[in-house]
């Protein structure tokens, strides 16, 4: 069969922060993608603000460079596609492995192979994909370059590797400086015998196949991705598998549904680098953007409007952790960052009615194949199903930073029934302390139903620990787990598969601290109360009845009055006393009140502020309240809060 030798596709998969955009960076720079007195970021792919925050890729992003072979010859595209790393978003790797023909594995030096290693290698087995080993930061100190590529063998193994793909080429690598070798250098050091990635593009253009076709064929291109564009609307990221695709051409776009209907291609661009080209065609192997179907989705085909055949959609993996996402019902819903609703600037793009968070609930849908958003018994209310925690929360965020206010439930696990029994989602936690910390970690996961299946200790003064534990134990493990190792130890999970319910947990020993009469908070009652736990609010914070306001120090809930004044008298003013100083509050993140929150609490999230807030405002409808039952039906779960009105489970 004809082959494209000029195209070369390849995929980066990685552990989070073992390299993969930094090497992106690096391949871009050195095949003259920019101008020499260009001025060039770090981590270019990850132009997402949240991205740059948090120093991970979210969103998988394509690139591609003009590559001028050393022999001579014509220049090759090498269209990269640059992955998360982390397996909440999953959905992202799996889209970007169906645009490939081959992977780079990049593995760090001293970590060596870990969960999402795991999790993205296997999802490239099973597309039987061939590998490319790349052992990246090679001059880490504490490099352990042999022990790394035995283990990464041993992970093939595991994974029912195939005998070609476990015969895979290996290179050496210091990302940060640009540099790779195919000679394996000494520990700590940056390979010697090179000075460029020139070795890696060689073993890319030599173990990468290139696309191969047939003359014959119709059209048929993947949609894998969608963007937006001002000017151009909805833009379709895809693959041609077979054909030819040409700006102005009419074709058969073939919808999820089944329904085929012809459109027409206003607009085709081509990327190089970080942006993208008009282009005039495409063939077999490219990777190209088109315009003019507003509402194409991720997983659908344009083929030949004579013979129009359907490509397999894209599957991802069942959600395990939901949350409700709903309207904002508390007191302050509305109110500008002072409470008053004094800067009317600051609020009129706002956004919280039911409507506007159900439009762009189903707005995240139409690029995110991994999330489903699921009606609940009230109309302002969705449970939305993702990979895990940290998926949901980055959703929350950008829709914070869009203006949206939410009230949001406490994560719980997606159950499914087998053979009669409630079954709930696992995961497989590796860990990494010091090894003073190896007892504060155990006691830890014991309390969380987690089973110990492995134990390594490298001679370092570190232990790796590998547990077993349902999802449910590690909603708010990693605060309690950062304290535990004051700040030291590691820790990285995956989806397990599912195992029958472990039973009751206790994931927090402590209660909350419940604001029980509106107000602005007060440094005369914060100095009363932070012997009774840790405080959350600072002076002057306006609070409602219902909202928490720390964390008690006992097990059980505290309404306290927060807002309290000190009295005056004749004989009395308010600076004739001296009180000690106030303990600064702890000032929890998005993530940290999500983790904080029981089964009566959720998260208010406004686009100033985070607040944890009771279910059930009122304090006496609170009491008779009964409390939430552990088990692990949907009838549970938290569906919205109702002002002063009993919950509905």
């Amino acid at each position: 069969m004809p082959t494209r030798n000029d195209i070369r596709n390849v995929a980066i998969v990685a552990h989070v922060d073992h390299g993969k955009t930094t090497l992106v960076d690096a391949m871009l720079k050195q095949a003259g993608a920019f101008a020499a007195h260009q001025h060039l970021d770090d981590r270019m792919m990850d132009s997402n603000d949240l991205e740059r925050e948090k120093g991970i890729t979210i969103l998988a992003k394509n690139t591609a460079v003009k590559y001028h072979p050393k022999g001579g010859g014509e220049p090759i595209t090498i269209n990269i596609i640059d992955t998360p790393g982390h397996a909440d978003f999953g959905g992202e790797v799996e889209r970007g492995l169906s645009m490939v023909d081959a992977v780079v594995l990049l593995v760090d030096a001293s970590e060596g192979p870990l969960p999402q290693t795991r999790f993205v290698l296997r999802k490239a087995l099973s597309a039987k994909l061939p590998v490319i080993l790349c052992i990246n930061k090679t001059d880490r100190p504490d490099s352990r370059i042999d022990e790394v590529v035995n283990e990464t063998y041993d992970l093939f193994l595991d994974l029912d590797a195939d005998e070609d793909q476990i015969e895979f080429p290996i290179v050496y690598a210091c990302a940060r400086d640009g540099v790779a070798s195919l000679t394996k250098p000494e520990n700590g050091t940056v390979p010697a015998d090179s000075d460029s990635l020139e070795p890696f593009f060689s073993t890319l253009l030599e173990h990468v196949p290139a696309p191969v076709y047939d003359e014959a064929a119709p059209l048929q291109a993947h949609v894998t991705n969608l963007d937006a564009d001002n000017f151009l609307g909805r833009i379709a990221l895809l693959r041609v598998e077979q054909g030819e695709l040409k700006k102005g051409q009419t074709v058969a776009w073939i919808k999820r549904d089944g329904s085929i209907a012809n459109v027409r291609i206003t607009e085709l661009m081509m990327t190089e680098a970080l942006t993208r080209k008009p282009a005039e065609k495409a063939g077999p192997g490219d990777i190209c953007a088109v315009a003019g179907i507003a509402d194409i989705t991720i997983g659908e085909t344009l083929a030949d409007p004579e013979n129009p055949i359907a490509l397999p959609l894209i599957t991802v993996d069942e959600p395990a952790i939901s949350m409700t996402i709903g309207a904002n019902t508390s007191p302050l819903v509305g109110r500008g960052p002072g409470g008053k609703g004094a800067d009317k600037s600051a609020v009129k793009d706002r956004k919280v009615t039911a409507r506007l968070v159900k439009d762009r609930l189903e707005r995240e849908l139409i690029g995110n194949v991994s999330l489903r958003v699921l009606p609940t018994e009230r109309p302002d209310t969705w449970e939305v199903q993702g990979r895990g925690e940290l998926a949901l929360a980055i959703l929350v965020e950008t829709m914070r930073r869009e203006g949206f206010e939410l009230t949001v439930g406490k994560p719980q696990v997606v159950t499914r029934e087998v053979d009669g029994k409630v079954h709930e989602p696992v995961e497989r936690i590796t860990i990494d302390v010091p090894e003073e910390h190896m007892g504060a970690v155990t006691q830890l996961m014991g309390t969380r139903k987690g089973r110990m299946d492995n134990m390594s200790n490298h001679g370092s003064g570190w232990v790796r620990m590998e547990f077993v534990v349902p999802s449910r134990g590690l909603i708010g493990f990693r605060t309690e787990f950062l304290t535990g190792t004051r700040g030291t130890g590691i820790a990285h999970s995956i989806h397990e598969g599912h195992e029958p319910w472990f039973g009751p947990l206790v994931t927090r020993n402590n209660g909350s601290l419940v604001a029980d009469r509106a107000g602005a908070v007060t440094a005369f009652a914060m100095t009363n109360l932070q012997e009774r736990g840790v405080l959350f609010t600072e002076p002057g914070t306006e609070v409602y009845e219902g909202m928490i306001v720390g964390e008690n120090s006992r097990a059980d809930d505290m309404d306290v009055n927060i807002t309290k004044e000190k009295k005056l008298t004749n004989m009395r003013s308010s600076s004739a006393d001296s009180f000690e100083a106030i303990v600064p509050p702890r000032k929890l993140s998005l993530e940290q009140s999500l983790e904080f929150c029981r089964d009566d609490e959720c998260v208010e999230v406004t686009p100033e502020t985070v607040r944890i807030r009771k279910v059930v405002l009122d304090q006496k409808e609170r009491g008779r309240t009964p409390a939430a039952s552990a088990a692990p039906t949907a009838a549970t779960r938290w569906r919205a809060p109702v002002r002063s009105v009993p919950s509905r489970r």
